[in-house]
């Protein structure tokens, strides 16, 4: 997917682990884990909301879109699979 989840590196930037991070915002820390291994397929305004008042940041901090990401993943795959 194009769209690149960068969660982990503004929790090391602001010094926060994922558990505070998941108290602050009111979702659980397996949410969280989720949301940072980029494993979920969208994430609700409200709680980029949170994100973004929790670690002081703007959701382009957050999120990153790679044009190409998708399509250097389906070449891999397929390059795999021969």
């Amino acid at each position: 997917m194009p769209i690149i989840v960068n969660l982990d590196v503004m929790l090391a930037r602001r010094k926060m682990r994922s558990k505070e991070l998941a108290e602050r915002i009111g979702i659980t820390e397996q949410n969280v884990s989720l949301l940072k291994s980029g494993k979920v397929k969208g994430v609700r305004f409200d709680t980029l909301e949170r994100i973004c008042e929790a670690l002081q940041c703007q959701p382009g901090d957050v999120l990153e879109y790679q044009p190409g990401a998708a399509a250097i993943g389906a070449d891999d795959a397929k390059q795999s699979k021969s």
